[in-house]
C-alpha cells in the first residue's frame, strides 16, 4: 500500500501516481524497507574523481536576466536551453540526472548481478537480484510465454457467476500478493502510533483522478483510455465487437467508483485517511463482502479493528458488488489484471501500455529501454536488497558524519525559529518544541538489513518472479498488523533520489543517493551545502509543522496541540501561501492551467520553512569565522550561493502533457516555482541580490508569507 501520509520532497509522487495506473510493481519502488540481520557496510569502494571541478559552475547563470526579475531564469535558462529533455522522459533537470545516474551505478550491479548468478552464493540477495534480472531481459522466454502467465487469472475471472464469486475472487486475489479495487496494507494508528493496523484504502482507477471521469474538458483522454482498454483486451484473443463493449463497461464502473473517490486535495486531509472501525463495522458498511473473511484469507488477525479510510468509497464498491451486471465486473477485472501484468509481458502490452500511459497522458515520446524497465521491477521487487549492494558500492562513510553535523545544525535553528515566534502562544510553543525533541533523522540506509530468505526467485520466469516478490511484499507488509510500530523502518530505499518525512512515526530521513552534488557536497563550501542539502534536511522538518504534519503530535499521534487562536493565526498564514501559488500558471500558452495552491501547500509550506531554517544554520555557521560572510567564492557572498544552489537544486522543464497531469495530481509545485516561490517570502534574499520593493523576486507587505 503506497502510506499517504508520508511527505516526499521532490518529483516521486507524481511519478508514482502514473505509475500506479500502469501496474502496482512498479508503483511499489519504495516500499518500505525493514529490519533484518545483516549488519549495515562499514566500508565502500567509491572511486575518487578524476579531476576536482567547482562545487557551482558560475559560468552557467544567464547575466542577461535581471536576478530580482527571474531568478529562476538567471540561475537554469542555460542550463534548460543546452539540455533538451530525453526522448525516454517527460522531465529533466537537476533531479533527473541525479536519478540517472544512480540507475547506471544500479544497472552496473544488477548487470554484474546477473552475470554471476550461476556462480554466487546459493540464496543470496546477489543470486536473487541476478535471476531476477536476467529474467527480466530475457526477451525470447518473454516474447514466447505472451500472455500465457496470465490465462489461469483470466479463466478464473471468466468463470465467476455472482457478485458473491467476485469477493471471494477479490479475497483470494489478494491473498496473493494481486490486490484489486482498494488498497490494503499496514500502517501507525493515527490514535496509538505506536502500533500497526490495516488500512484499506480507495483505488481501483485506471485514469488519474476522478475528474478524469467526470469533467468534460477529459473526454478525449477519456476516449482515448476506451481505445486501449479495448486494445488490451483483444491482446488477449477477444473479438473486437467484444472487446470495445466490455472497454465500455469498464468506463461505466470506473465512474461509478470515481464518483464515490476523493479528490487530490481530500486525500491531503489526514481526517480523510483513517477511519477506525471493527471488523463487524466495516462488514455493515460492505455487507456483500466479508472483512473477516478477507483477514481469515491474508492471515492477518485483526484486534480491535482497522481503518476503512474512506468509507463513501466501500460503501460504493458494496453496491457495485450487489447491483454492478456481472459483466461489467469481468471486463473491469480482466482489464486491469491484464494492465497490472502487461510490463511482464510480451512487447505488445508492454508498448500497447506505454502507448496509452506514456505517450496519451504523460507526453513521453519513446519507451524508456528495456534495462530501464526491468531495473524499476527489481527495484519494485527487491528494493532494499539492491539498496544494500548500492550503498556498498558508492557511498562513503564520511558523507553520513558530514550530513549528521548539518542536521543537527539545521534542526537546532528550526527550534530558535520556535521559540522567537511573535504570533505564537508559549503554550503551542512548549508543544511544538516537544515534538522538535522527539524528531528522529536517518541518513543513508537502515541500521539493519532486510531478511530476504523467503524469497524464490528462477532466471526463467519473469512475471512468476514478480508474482512471488509481490506476494513476499505484501505478506511481509501484513505481518506488521498488530506490532509495536518500528521507527527505524525506512519508506525508501537507499537508491532513491528523494528525501521523506514520516508524521505518524516523526522521522526525517534522507536516503544515501541525495547525499551527493548538486544537494551535497563534502568539499563545497557553506553557502552550497546549506542552499542544497541543508534546505532539505530544512524542508522534511518543517513537514513536522506543514498543514498535515502540524495536525499529529510527537509521538506520531494525531491530536491537536495548539490553542484554537493559534491554529487560525497559522491557516491565515498559509491561506497567504495557497494564494500566491494559486496565482501562477505555469505552462506557456495555457493561462487558465493555475497551480492548485491547496494541492501543493504542505510543500510549499516545507520550502519556506525549509529555506528559513537552513538560512539561519548557514548564518550561525558563518557567524564562527569573523569575515567569512562577506568572502566571495567566485564572485559571489556565501548568502548568494546559497539561493543560487537551491535555484539549482529545481532548475528543469517537463513536457506540456506531463505538466497538465502534475497540474492535477501532483502535491509539488512545478520546480521552475519551487525555485522562486520560497525565496521570493525572504528578506534575506532580496539583501543578498539587492532587490527592491516592486521587483518580481520581492513579496513585501501584505503579499509577504511568514510562517516558521
Amino acid at each position: 500500500m503506497t502510506k499517504p501520509y508520508l511527505k516526499p520532497l521532490a518529483l516521486a509522487v507524481s511519478l508514482a501516481l502514473t505509475l500506479s495506473a500502469c501496474g502496482k510493481h512498479e508503483a511499489e519502488q519504495t516500499a518500505p524497507a525493514a529490519a533484518g540481520s545483516a549488519p549495515a557496510p562499514a566500508a565502500t569502494t567509491a572511486a575518487a574523481p578524476a579531476a576536482k571541478k567547482s562545487p557551482f559552475d558560475v559560468s552557467e547563470l544567464d547575466t542577461g536576466i535581471n536576478a530580482c526579475q527571474d531568478f529562476n531564469g538567471f540561475v537554469n535558462a542555460k542550463w534548460v536551453a543546452a539540455n533538451p529533455i530525453p526522448e525516454d522522459r517527460t522531465r529533466w533537470g537537476a533531479f533527473d540526472q541525479l536519478s540517472e545516474n544512480s540507475l547506471n551505478t544500479q544497472h552496473d550491479i544488477v548487470d554484474a548481478a546477473a552475470k554471476g548468478a550461476a556462480q554466487a552464493q546459493a540464496g543470496s540477495i546477489e543470486q536473487k537480484i541476478g535471476l531476477l534480472y536476467q529474467s527480466g531481459m530475457n526477451d525470447d522466454a518473454i516474447e514466447k510465454a505472451g500472455f500465457e502467465p496470465i490465462k489461469p487469472k483470466l479463466d478464473a475471472i471468466g468463470a465467476l457467476k455472482s457478485g458473491a464469486d467476485v469477493a471471494d475472487y477479490l479475497t483470494k486475489s489478494y491473498a496473493e500478493g494481486d490486490g484489486q479495487v482498494f488498497q490494503f496494507g499496514s500502517g501507525a494508528d493515527f490514535k496509538h502510533a505506536d502500533m500497526q493496523i490495516g488500512y484499506a484504502n480507495q483505488g481501483g482507477l485506471g485514469l488519474p483522478t476522478k475528474d478524469y471521469y467526470l469533467d468534460p474538458k477529459y473526454k478525449e483522454i477519456r476516449d482515448a483510455y476506451v481505445a486501449h482498454i479495448a486494445q488490451a483486451l483483444q491482446l488477449t484473443g477477444t473479438a473486437e465487437a467484444d472487446a470495445k463493449k466490455q472497454a465500455d463497461d469498464v468506463l461505466k464502473f470506473e465512474t461509478e467508483l470515481a464518483k464515490a473517490s476523493l479528490a487530490p486535495v481530500e486525500e491531503r486531509d489526514p481526517k480523510n485517511q483513517y477511519h477506525f472501525v471493527s471488523v463487524k463495522e466495516a462488514d455493515k458498511v460492505t455487507p456483500h463482502f466479508s472483512w473477516e473473511k478477507f483477514f481469515t484469507a491474508q492471515g492477518v488477525n485483526i484486534d480491535k479493528g482497522f481503518s476503512l479510510s474512506q468509507p463513501k468509497f466501500f460503501a460504493e464498491f458494496d453496491k457495485l458488488l450487489a447491483a454492478a451486471p456481472l459483466e461489467q465486473w469481468q471486463a473491469y477485472l480482466r482489464f486491469h489484471t491484464i494492465s497490472d501484468a502487461s510490463p511482464y509481458l510480451s512487447k505488445a502490452f508492454q508498448d500497447s501500455k506505454f502507448d496509452f500511459y506514456g505517450k496519451t497522458l504523460a507526453g513521453q515520446p519513446q519507451q524508456k529501454p528495456r534495462w530501464k524497465r526491468v531495473l524499476a521491477a527489481v527495484n519494485g521487487s527487491m528494493g532494499e536488497a539492491l539498496g544494500q549492494l548500492y550503498v556498498a558500492k558508492v557511498f562513503k562513510p564520511e558523507a553520513k558524519e558530514r550530513a549528521q553535523e548539518l542536521v543537527d545544525n539545521v534542526r537546532n535553528a528550526l527550534k530558535a525559529r520556535i521559540e522567537k515566534l511573535d504570533w505564537m502562544s508559549d503554550a503551542t510553543k512548549e508543544k511544538a518544541v516537544a515534538k522538535w525533541n522527539t524528531f528522529l533523522p536517518k541518513i543513508g540506509y537502515p541500521d539493519k538489513w532486510r531478511d530476504w530468505s523467503g524469497l524464490n526467485v528462477s532466471g526463467d520466469n519473469f512475471y512468476a518472479n514478480v508474482q512471488a516478490a509481490s506476494k513476499f511484499n505484501y505478506d511481509y507488509d501484513l505481518a506488521k498488523i498488530g506490532k509495536p510500530t518500528d521507527r527505524k523502518d525506512w519508506g525508501m530505499t537507499p537508491q532513491t533520489v528523494n528525501a521523506y518525512y514520516n508524521p505518524t512515526d516523526n522521522t526525517i530521513n534522507f536516503p544515501a543517493a541525495i547525499l551527493q552534488p548538486p544537494f551535497f557536497d563534502a568539499s563545497a563550501d557553506d553557502g552550497i551545502n546549506y542552499g542544497g542539502i541543508g534546505a532539505v534536511i530544512g524542508h522534511e522538518a518543517s513537514h513536522g509543522f506543514d498543514d498535515e504534519g502540524s495536525q499529529f503530535d510527537g509521538a506520531g499521534n494525531q491530536e491537536n496541540w495548539w490553542t484554537k487562536d493559534d491554529r487560525a493565526k497559522f491557516d491565515a498564514r498559509t491561506d497567504k501561501l495557497v494564494a500566491q501559488f494559486s496565482d501562477y500558471t505555469p505552462i506557456k500558452d495555457k493561462p487558465d492551467a493555475h497551480v492548485n495552491g491547496k494541492l501543493t501547500l504542505g510543500e510549499n509550506i516545507a520550502d519556506l520553512g525549509g529555506m528559513n531554517v537552513a538560512y539561519d544554520a548557514l548564518q550561525s555557521v558563518l557567524s564562527k569565522t569573523p569575515g567569512s560572510a562577506e568572502q566571495k567564492i567566485e564572485g559571489y557572498t556565501p548568502d548568494q550561493r546559497f539561493f543560487l544552489n537551491w535555484a539549482r537544486v529545481w532548475r528543469g522543464h517537463v513536457r506540456e502533457k506531463q505538466a497538465l497531469l502534475s497540474l492535477n495530481t501532483d502535491p509539488h509545485a512545478p520546480v521552475s516555482l519551487r525555485a522562486i516561490g520560497a525565496p521570493s517570502n525572504m528578506e534575506a534574499f532580496a539583501k543578498a541580490f539587492q532587490c527592491k520593493t516592486g521587483d518580481a523576486m520581492v513579496r513585501d507587505g501584505e503579499k509577504q508569507v511568514k510562517i516558521w
